[in-house]
């Protein structure tokens, strides 16, 4: 339910192939197919969810089935009414209510979807916000990136306008401020960890931190190991290693606590279609057996690479 704290040995190595468990053959709506995939998300029992960015649609997969899909929510055109999304960026699933939550982003709201058969629409939890991404800590606390007001808030129960716990200092390179906050991460002690797409910087913001402190890139857009180029979803071991959707890099990277440079753990072979490549890469997240899951956004795919 919250952000999957997942056990990674400091010299795990992936698969350098991954292989498409979603998608990839070309962009559509078919069930087994997606368009422009962003966010996504991977349950205890291996679910999939995925927020079909471009078929206003979340998508399901369940027990490596990668030949059909299953709509959970939206699939009926683009539009405002419950049963409709429009341009999903994220999704998580509360194993808690069973049920989906969504940064439903072009209705600028966050809505919540019942998992059970039969539902046929959403219910609106948060109006008015400008969300990019969402995620859950283990006090069921719901925090929400903001990327037109450049800050990140938490939610609790009906709780509507949420408590500020990154930016909100408005838009700008400093520490107390975020340029375009996309996707998030909540460790035990609260933590906000924030990918910051034209910072080109992670952060974190301790627990009532009133400024954050950069954990990987902060040296400008570029493609070194030092640099990050537009990241996008992350994720934070129980080592506090940091995994990082590089996206204009085509790459995905690992920055393990306290370093300099990360190191590239999948892609970095140029912008292509190849097992090993990656066009836009988006939303990460890992299985309980730290296989790593990534949305490949112009493929139109999600690529699972096996932990060696």
């Amino acid at each position: 339910m919250f952000s999957l704290l997942v056990n990674i040995s400091a010299n795990a190595i992936w698969a350098q192939n991954g292989v498409a468990v979603a998608g990839g053959s070309g962009g559509g709506d078919a069930t087994n197919q997606l368009n422009s995939p962003r966010g996504l998300f991977v349950g205890d029992d291996q679910t999939v969810v995925i927020a079909d960015f471009g078929n206003n649609r979340i998508m399901q997969l369940k027990n490596g089935d990668t030949t059909n899909g299953l709509i959970v929510a939206g699939g009926n055109g683009q539009g405002s009414g419950l049963n409709q999304l429009n341009s999903p960026t994220d999704v998580l699933i509360d194993k808690e209510t069973d049920s989906l939550i969504i940064c439903d982003g072009g209705n600028q709201r966050v809505v919540r979807w019942s998992r059970r058969s039969g539902t046929t629409k959403g219910e609106i939890l948060i109006s008015n916000i400008d969300c990019h991404a969402l995620a859950m800590d283990e006090q069921r606390y719901l925090y929400v990136s903001d990327w037109k007001n450049d800050e990140v808030r938490r939610y609790q129960g009906c709780d509507k306008i949420g408590i500020l716990v990154a930016g909100g200092n408005g838009r700008g390179t400093g520490l107390n401020q975020l340029n375009f906050p996309a996707y998030l991460f909540i460790d035990r002690q609260q933590s906000v960890y924030v990918s910051e797409w034209q910072n080109h910087r992670v952060m974190k913001w301790n627990k009532g931190a009133k400024e954050g402190i950069v954990i990987a890139g902060g040296q400008g857009a570029g493609s070194s190991l030092t640099q990050l180029n537009g990241p996008l979803g992350i994720i934070v071991d129980t080592l506090g290693a940091l995994y990082v959707a590089d996206d204009w890099n085509n790459r995905v990277m690992r920055w393990t606590q306290g370093a300099t440079q990360g190191t590239v753990i999948a892609g970095g072979n140029g912008q292509g279609a190849g097992a090993n490549q990656f066009y836009l890469v988006v939303g990460l997240s890992f299985d309980r057996y730290s296989n790593l899951y990534v949305a490949d956004y112009n493929n139109h795919r999600v690529q699972r690479f096996s932990i060696e």
